[in-house]
């Protein structure tokens, strides 16, 4: 998820300054090195974001799945006992 956050905010800043230098008339060469530089800038800044937002989906998705399980396994008890009383009686 880090590499797809940290592409995809790298590409939108390099657009987004080659859109502000073509917009003002500006050298491209002064626009390719401004770009360039907000790239780098922003694919640390979406690598940082993505490995966050990996982490938190991760820490959610498993803390669901551990109360799922045990969810299921008290279930599974409770149906155990209830069959060991049908099987008493």
């Amino acid at each position: 998820m880090h590499r797809s956050f940290a592409v995809v905010l790298g590409a939108l800043a390099l657009a987004l300054v080659v859109l502000r230098g073509g917009l003002r008339g500006e050298v491209a060469a002064d626009v390719l090195c401004e770009g360039l530089l907000a790239m780098m800038i922003f694919v640390g800044i979406g690598a940082i974001a993505g490995m966050i937002a990996d982490h938190l989906l991760q820490h959610t998705v498993e803390t669901q799945f551990r109360a799922r399980v045990q969810w299921f396994q008290q279930e599974q008890q409770k149906r155990d006992a209830q069959n060991q009383e049908t099987d008493e009686s």
